[in-house]
This record gives C-alpha cells, sequence and structure tokens, in this order.
C-alpha cells in the first residue's frame, strides 16, 4: 500500500471532499449540507489562513482521506492549557469505502497522518478534539498513542481533547504501521 499526503488543490478536488462531508459516515464533520461552492469557499478560507493547512491523503494513487492541519495556539483550541507552542492540531476524514471495507485502511491511514505531523510538519505533540460520542475515532486515536485529557466545549460540540507525544506513538507500534508506506510529500506546504 502506498500513501501519499499533498496540498488539497481545492479548485480540483472541492466536489470530492463536498460528497465525503455529505455522506452520513461524516456526521461528526457537521458540514454535511454545504454544497460544492461552499465547500470550495470554506477550503479557500482554510487556504487563505497561513495557521491551518488543508491535505489530500492518497492511497495507490487514489484520493481517499482529508487531512486538515492548524495552530492550535491561534485557532480552535487559543486559551486551552493543556495547548502549547509547537503543538499541531489534526482532523481526519477517511472517505466513506465506495465498495468492500478494507480492512486496516483507517488504521494505516491514521499512521501514517500521526507520521506525517510528526515528520513532515515537525510537530511537537498532534493535539485532537473529536465529538465525545464519535466512539469509532476516538479508538482510532487511542491505537496511535493519542491521550485524552479532558472535555470541552467547542462550537457545535462537547470534544475529547486528547494529546500525542512523538513517544506514546512509536510505544503504540504506529510507527512501524506507518513506515510500511511511502514518505508523505509536503511540496507548498506553509510549514
Amino acid at each position: 500500500m502506498t500513501i501519499r499526503i499533498l496540498p488539497l488543490d481545492r479548485h480540483r478536488y472541492a466536489p470530492l471532499v463536498q460528497s465525503w462531508l455529505a455522506h452520513p459516515a461524516s456526521a461528526f464533520w457537521q458540514m454535511g449540507s454545504l454544497s460544492v461552492d461552499d465547500v470550495r469557499a470554506y477550503l479557500a478560507a482554510v487556504a487563505a489562513d497561513p495557521r491551518q493547512d488543508s491535505w489530500l491523503g492518497f492511497v495507490d494513487d487514489e484520493p481517499t482521506f482529508l487531512v486538515e492541519t492548524y495552530d492550535p495556539t491561534t485557532v480552535l483550541l487559543d486559551g486551552v492549557p493543556e495547548v502549547q507552542p509547537g503543538d499541531l492540531g489534526m482532523h481526519l476524514l477517511v472517505a466513506p469505502p465506495g465498495g468492500a471495507p478494507v480492512h486496516g485502511l483507517t488504521s494505516d491511514v491514521m499512521a501514517a497522518t500521526v507520521a506525517f505531523c510528526f515528520d513532515e510538519l515537525a510537530a511537537a505533540r498532534v493535539v485532537v478534539e473529536p465529538d465525545v460520542r464519535n466512539a469509532r475515532v476516538a479508538a482510532k486515536n487511542a491505537e496511535v498513542g493519542f491521550r485524552v485529557q479532558r472535555e470541552l466545549d467547542l462550537p457545535g460540540k462537547r470534544a475529547s481533547l486528547a494529546l500525542c507525544t512523538r513517544e506514546a506513538f512509536a510505544a503504540s507500534g504506529g510507527r512501524l504501521r506507518a513506515d510500511g508506506v511511502t514518505a508523505p510529500t509536503t511540496a507548498g506546504s506553509r510549514r
């Protein structure tokens, strides 16, 4: 399996991302009602903000997942005492399967994404804040070394603030899964 993470071309991929967001499995993103133009505008706003980036992940050259990274000290989690300079916030959306689900795909994508945050984007720690009701993502986060710090209220959700250190990621075996895929590419990153 080859996994690559590239800067997202919003002009080309906004319709695809919109279809992923509109799928019922993506309900926790709270963006299911957005039109393609709305998604394009959202991605343009992220691209215009030097504190955020959008990435498109490819599995065997097929677009398969969306990654958003952000500076949590200034975006979304500013003022949260557990967040420190050098931390990198991350959101991950794996496309709904078009056919039969591929066993282990989401685990491999999660491991590759966290490795990307540490290795390519030089994160000191990776921060996530999923909805507390999203048990599936909580399990995937724990699988690669995220540890829940506490719950907090964020716009539109009660979130579970979790952090992952390089050491916790390595101890989880996530590094081993990520080493089985090609190195991500960061051409065009602002970090």
